[in-house]
């Protein structure tokens, strides 16, 4: 009796297993996460401000969360080629994101490569579009799921885990744009 208890129990977690497996790697195969604002400013102002990664700090979500954290700057000053590394404590990790395409003032992709604290490689991208005397900006970030982010998109929203910090982003950036904060740098010159 313990015998087939014990088969049946054995069973019942195998299968389990089996069906949480299939329902994990169903889930689809890509993300995008998308977020928009409208600014009180240029395009050509907002557009070098994401354009050139050193003013960054005045606006992005992640960089209050570890003061202590390590930044690498290195290609041109703005625009295509230049890249951004950092290296941080948990809270940040350490990755690494390089301009590939830079379209004043209308568009803006990057390369995101996070190390740590896991890997993943994707795709960033903002907008510009002019909206009489404010600009349209939107952020978006997309890419693939391997099988372990599927399982983590199971339990874990990513649109809102991402979106939120995307959301602060952009209002941090909104704030430094509208208030006149550090001159943003002409991107052609």
């Amino acid at each position: 009796m313990l015998v087939k208890s014990l088969f049946a129990i054995v069973i019942a977690l195998v299968l389990t297993a089996a069906v949480l497996l299939i329902v994990v790697a169903m889930q689809p195969d890509q993300f995008t996460v998308t977020r928009t604002s409208i600014i009180r400013s240029s395009p050509d102002a907002v557009f070098a401000r994401i354009n050139d990664f050193r003013q960054w700090p005045s606006w992005s979500p992640w960089e209050d969360l570890d003061p202590a954290m390590k930044r690498t700057y290195t290609g041109p000053e703005s625009g295509t080629g230049s890249s951004y590394a950092w290296l941080g404590d948990d809270k940040v990790g350490e990755g690494r994101m390089t301009i590939t395409e830079s379209h004043a003032p209308g568009h803006i992709k990057i390369d995101l490569e996070f190390i740590k604290p896991m890997a993943s490689s994707n795709i960033t991208e903002f907008t510009f579009k002019p909206d009489g005397e404010n600009t349209n900006v939107s952020w978006t970030m997309s890419g693939k799921k391997n099988f372990m982010m599927k399982a983590f998109c199971l339990i874990m929203d990513i649109d809102a885990l991402i979106g939120a910090d995307f959301e602060k982003g952009l209002a941090k950036l909104k704030t430094v744009s509208e208030s006149g904060g550090a001159p943003a740098k002409d991107p052609t010159k």
